[in-house]
């Protein structure tokens, strides 16, 4: 009788278990939390005999299925919870579990060990045409503002988990090294994490964030403003706080964690968050800014650093334009690169140290031609006009015109070219 019971209730049980997941996908009475992360959801197919007899509705079908069935969140989150309780595995692609739980990305564990390199003379040339790029850009009066940004790998090496990478030469330190040699002028917000670690009154960087704290973030906001007024000897709305909240990670400071997709959130710090403000413009000098970075960006962006600049834009990995692509996408490369560079006073190109293997993100090299064309030709004519001064070489240049029989602005033209090392005549 109590066998009997048993499977009967089993049954019932076993039954729920099937059906439960069936309502919940046709009717959704339960409001579920969503993943977290970069989850992307296949959409619903429509029926139709073409698809059906070439067997791609049932393959399409049955991928929505697999990932729109009733509770699969939550039943994701339950998989990934007894993972991590009791493996220390995440099902997080590209996240290491480090000593005391420290979350990592593993770009930055391999940038601190060089395995992502991409070698001296790459690193060199990339420097060569910042330098050209800024030395030109201060030409026009314009300012160009290079920044490696703090990255985690480097800030907790004591949490590395174990690894099977060896230390070798790193992108941060060979680009770091150009940049000095060749007189670069940058910000190095990496060194300056370090040497303020043990001394900092907060956190700089969260246990279980990618980024820099938010603390962080605000102090290298105030950095930035500061480094622009000096380099332009103007003066900024300033970025201030007068109070300091403590709390719990949260937001950016929480985001591998938020990725983890876990049932229980993994106990948390307490954090800063200071209660920042902006100085009113008036009598202030808000320059236009353009900034060329990776996602370290996103946070100063989203506090309102904006209010310090005037016509600012932020071009994600060079790639979405914002503030315009949270209404429409729009791609740098739809923009005209000059009449960019010409509407701005001040342009930002930063990125951590595990993106440097892309640095700049094609900006440096569309940059680097267009100035160094426009470099070109502003010797060329400047040489021209020297020409017109000097009445014996302007005649040589009017012989060969006649010669050539070509026009003489023709010949003046050639002659120039061929004075700065062009193609000749």
């Amino acid at each position: 009788m109590k066998k009997d019971k048993f499977r009967y209730y089993l049954f019932i049980f076993l039954m729920f278990l099937l059906v439960v997941p069936f309502i919940q996908s046709t009717f959704r009475p339960v409001n579920e939390k969503p993943l977290k992360g970069a989850v992307t959801s296949p959409p619903d197919v429509r029926f139709n005999l073409k698809d059906w007899f070439s067997a791609e509705y049932q393959g399409k079908k049955e991928e929505y299925l697999n990932e729109s069935f009733g509770f699969r969140s939550t039943f994701v989150r339950i998989n990934n919870q007894i993972a991590f309780t009791l493996f220390r595995k995440v099902n997080a692609r590209g996240v290491m579990v480090g000593k005391k739980n420290y979350l990592f990305e593993e770009n930055y564990v391999k940038a601190w060990y060089g395995a992502d390199f991409i070698g001296t003379d790459s690193i060199a040339r990339r420097i060569g045409r910042l330098k050209f790029i800024q030395d030109r850009l201060s030409e026009m009066n314009k300012t160009l503002v290079v920044v490696f940004a703090a990255g985690k790998g480097s800030f907790y090496t004591e949490f590395f988990p174990e690894s099977s990478y060896t230390k070798g030469p790193t992108n941060y330190d060979e680009h770091i090294r150009a940049a000095a040699d060749s007189g670069l002028r940058y910000i190095d917000f990496n060194r300056w994490f370090l040497e303020n670690k043990s001394g900092s009154p907060y956190p700089l960087y969260p246990k279980y964030g990618i980024h820099w704290s938010h603390y962080g973030t605000c102090l290298v906001a105030d950095s930035l403003i500061h480094y622009i007024e000096k380099a332009r000897n103007i003066d900024m709305p300033d970025l201030n706080w007068d109070r300091v909240d403590l709390a719990r990670a949260r937001g950016d400071d929480y985001d591998i964690g938020y990725g983890l997709n876990l049932i229980f959130k993994l106990r948390r710090d307490q954090l800063a968050y200071p209660a920042i403000r902006f100085e009113t413009d008036e009598g202030k000098t808000r320059p236009r800014v353009l900034v060329i970075a990776d996602s370290y960006y996103w946070g100063m962006f989203n506090f309102g650093l904006s209010q310090s600049f005037s016509d600012d834009h932020f071009w994600f990995y060079n790639k979405q334009v914002y503030p315009e692509s949270f209404t429409k996408e729009l791609n740098a490369g739809e923009l005209r690169l000059a009449g960019e560079i010409t509407k701005h006073d001040v342009i930002i190109l930063m990125a951590t140290e595990a993106n440097l293997p892309g640095f700049g993100w094609g900006f440096a090299e569309a940059a680097y031609k267009l100035l160094y064309e426009k470099h070109v030709q502003d010797r060329i004519q400047n040489l021209m006009d020297y020409i017109r001064t000097d009445k014996n070489w302007m005649r040589h240049v009017e012989e060969k015109a006649r010669q050539r029989g070509i026009p003489v602005d023709s010949m003046l033209y050639l002659d120039a070219e061929w004075g700065i090392g062009g193609r000749g005549v």
